[in-house]
């Protein structure tokens, strides 16, 4: 239960930052299709930029710090899941 809810959260956490203010998803990327891609590949990295970013300035040094950080995390996340596929019998080989 602890593993579906820590997938989850990174989503559910921006779909809810993007329902309560739109204003900030809109500044960060300025159309639907790049944060719609981001809950569907990469959501932590995705949130954490909706939150570090300054409409107007961007991102500065620091800010980069945690998108990276976050990047790291989601790969983390996707290499964990390959290798968990690769342990059920039935799916080697795929």
């Amino acid at each position: 239960m602890l593993a579906v809810f820590g997938g989850l959260f990174p989503r559910l956490g921006l779909l809810v930052v993007w329902i309560a203010r739109p204003a900030l998803v809109d500044a960060a990327f300025g159309t639907f299709i790049w944060p719609l891609l981001g809950i569907i590949f990469l959501p932590f990295t995705t949130l954490i930029y909706v939150i570090v970013y300054v409409p107007g300035i961007g991102l500065t040094g620091f800010g980069w710090f945690w998108v990276i950080l976050a990047l790291l995390l989601d790969i983390g996340q996707w290499g964990a899941s390959y290798t968990q596929r690769n342990q059920v019998p039935g799916m080697r080989g795929a």
